[in-house]
């Protein structure tokens, strides 16, 4: 960050409110800063909490660093690095990411270590300035609040102790972080609203860093551009992510000494290893959502796992409405005491009723009218007390609602929200709503769910209507349907042959992209993709190298199949393209398919942990690497070997140190600095080097 930013702000239009005493806006800001940290300080780690453990995690001891990525619609070629390199130095962002990807545990994080002073070297711009973490779901039908509400909005209890202008004063001094969590949990008619707000802070208040997020197709590309947003997305958890979440886990679970204490590092042995080899529990495990779910699981059916992505839900219900209590010998303390199945159906009622108000959020007063108005029809439910005190039972003791903010409540994850809703839906037969919304990018989840948890004749019922033409649609939601009739068919898990061949030939002239951001756009329809893409063989080289493009954006090795129809391919875009996707795949597979049959020539072969490195070594080494993932000279030393191979080397990544090490490399003519690395020290004679 700038620190030069930092300089009051003294335009007409913002000029601080000098009456109020620096004495008393310091002391302000310090319990704020404290209260704040010990707010958000927290994590949600899923299952721990089924037997003698608390029901969350400090952030400080369970925060799995993320990384980010250029945005998709980018041509940006950067590896992913680690948020806080990412956020250096960028103002203004907006990060998209898919539901669990940790989006809002990354600005939960910032917030803390903002408010704490323990932000990392990288991130020290933003030192000293007061961070304001504002949930979209918290405002999304009265827009963005005005700064003398932010801490209402932020949920902080002592708002109303500010002292009159203080947010505005923040503002105005360019002190201000300002955190917007979930552009997607806007209504699609109030996010251009959102974006003029954006706008006019950015002219008010230059000082501010203000960082956005959203899912990923809920805004387009270039949405925050014109305002001076950088866009970039959250990585998907690598292999060595996904390992070292699944340890930190089955730590955090034995500081608490649990019964099956003895019984921990075999489950975490065997989770490791189920995740490496199972293409499944690999396709699920790629954030921090769903490792935490796939964690406990394995945990709570010792050793058992469910495939896909129902069954996976089915079981984390299961999980958290029977086993929760019954783990820890809980008695009923509040005069109610519900089965699974109950539970289930009240907690879809006011998941559906957030679908179809298109909300994130319930207030009190409406989750206990909506509850009343259902009861009767759930007389198990009805007989042991009234729509509050059921109400009450749900928020405490299920395990899947929570209270935000005194008065409102949601689901612990917006993921459960959209597959409990998915349950209401179908139980319905309401195909009909799913149909007129399925063009709006928040029901996409909730379609996906919907068909997998369908019968085989509603299953048709949906695919055919997504297929059909919908009254008052634009030609690209036209064509948005039409490819998430395409992502659903992995889900189904009976379907008529006719209807899986109407969608394929429906959708098989699509998936022929025309431009790059075209082609990576095609990735999020999944595996099935592969089977509707044209014979690599057929294709030009500007053709392939956009097919290339759509198959390593699926990161299941099924695309490897695919990739090896284009490996032998001379064009160095299409070579880049296939060396850049390694870190996706099972590592020795892709080196043996891929990486060994990729001419060498002009090619910057990327390594990013240490068992790539060694691979590559086996395969001989190779003259130019790009060093995308955390290394010690010494590592890079020992594994690149013959070190008289080595010509030109590309670093992607802050090792932190000097360069003097490069030495050991005797031929070595080139040394290329990622654009976002510092500039170096103690190159040796004769290494050009070339800052990007």
């Amino acid at each position: 960050m700038d620190p030069t930013n930092t300089a009051p702000n003294t335009t007409a239009d913002s000029t601080p409110d000098a009456t109020p005493s620096t004495t008393t806006d310091t002391a302000f800001e310090a319990r704020y800063a404290h209260s704040t940290a010990t707010t958000h300080n927290h994590l949600t780690i899923f299952g721990i909490d089924l037997a003698h453990s608390p029901d969350s995690w400090p952030l400080d001891a369970a925060y799995l660093g993320l990384e980010c990525e250029p945005d998709p619609g980018t041509q940006d070629d950067e590896p992913p690095t680690p948020a806080e390199q990412a956020l250096a130095d960028r103002p203004r962002i907006l990060i998209r990411g898919v539901a669990g990807s940790g989006k809002t545990t990354l600005l939960q994080w910032l917030t803390v270590a903002t408010a704490r002073d323990e932000l990392p070297e990288a991130l020290a711009g933003l030192r000293g300035r007061v961070p304001f973490l504002l949930p979209v779901r918290r405002f999304a039908r009265d827009g963005i609040p005005d700064p003398a509400a932010f801490l209402a909005a932020a949920g902080y209890r002592d708002a109303a102790a500010q002292p009159p202008g203080w947010a505005e004063r923040i503002l105005g001094e360019g002190r201000a972080l300002l955190l917007i969590d979930g552009i997607d949990e806007a209504p699609e008619e109030a996010r251009e609203e959102v974006r003029e707000r954006l706008r006019d802070w950015t002219t008010r208040y230059p000082g501010t860093v203000c960082i956005v997020t959203s899912r990923p197709s809920a805004v387009p590309h270039d949405w925050l551009t014109g305002e001076g947003f950088a866009e970039l997305s959250l990585a998907p958890m690598s292999r060595e992510d996904v390992a070292a979440f699944i340890q930190r886990w089955h730590r955090a679970a034995a500081q608490q000494s649990p019964a099956d204490l003895h019984r921990l590092g075999e489950y975490e042995h065997t989770l490791l290893t189920a995740v490496r080899i199972t293409r499944d529990l690999g396709r699920l495990a790629t954030n921090p959502l769903m490792c935490g779910l796939l964690c406990a699981l394995h945990r709570d059916r010792r050793g058992y796992l469910p495939n896909g992505r129902k069954e996976l839900y089915d079981a984390a219900l299961s999980m958290l409405l029977e086993r929760r209590d019954r783990e820890r010998a809980m008695v009923a303390t509040d005069g109610v005491e519900l089965t699974r199945q109950p539970k289930i159906q009240l907690l879809q009622k006011l998941a559906h009723w957030m679908l179809i108000n298109g909300r994130s959020e319930i207030d009190r007063e409406t989750a206990i009218a909506t509850l009343a108005a259902h009861l009767p029809a759930i007389p198990v439910a009805a007989r042991q007390g009234g729509p509050e005190e059921v109400f009450r039972h749900l928020l405490n003791r299920t395990g899947l609602l929570r209270e935000p903010t005194p008065g409102t409540v949601d689901f612990v994850h917006r993921t459960f929200q959209d597959y409990l809703s998915a349950r209401a839906t179908i139980q319905r037969h309401d195909f009909a709503l799913l149909l007129e919304h399925a063009h709006h990018d928040d029901w996409e989840d909730v379609i996906r769910m919907a068909v997998a948890l369908a019968r085989p004749d509603e299953c048709a019922t949906l695919l055919d209507g997504l297929l059909a033409p919908h009254a008052g649609i634009k030609a690209a939601e036209a064509r948005h349907r039409k490819l998430l009739a395409a992502a659903c068919l992995e889900h189904a898990t009976e379907l008529d042959p006719d209807v899986r061949a109407r969608v394929q030939r429906f959708t098989r002239d699509m998936v022929r992209p025309s431009t790059p951001s075209a082609a990576r756009a095609l990735g999020w329809i999944g595996p099935i993709v592969l089977e509707m893409l044209p014979d690599p063989a057929t294709a030009s080289d500007e053709e392939a190298y956009l097919l290339a493009i759509t198959a390593t954006s699926i990161a299941d090795d099924m695309a490897i199949d695919y990739l090896t129809g284009l490996r032998d391919r001379a064009h160095h875009d299409i070579r880049a393209q296939l060396a850049g996707a390694w870190r996706h795949y099972d590592t020795a597979r892709y080196a043996r398919e891929i990486i060994a049959h990729l001419e060498p020539a002009e090619l910057y072969f990327p390594v990013a942990d240490p068992e790539e490195l060694h691979t590559l070594r086996r395969l001989g080494g190779r003259p130019h690497l790009r060093i995308a993932g955390y290394f010690t000279p010494e590592q890079l030393i020992e594994a690149i070997v013959p070190a008289e191979e080595l010509t030109r080397l590309w670093l992607a990544y802050d090792l932190g140190v000097s360069m003097e090490w490069l030495s050991a490399f005797p031929k070595l003519d080139t040394l290329q600095i990622g654009r976002r690395i510092p500039p170096v020290t103690g190159v040796p004679d004769g290494i050009r080097v070339v800052q990007l």
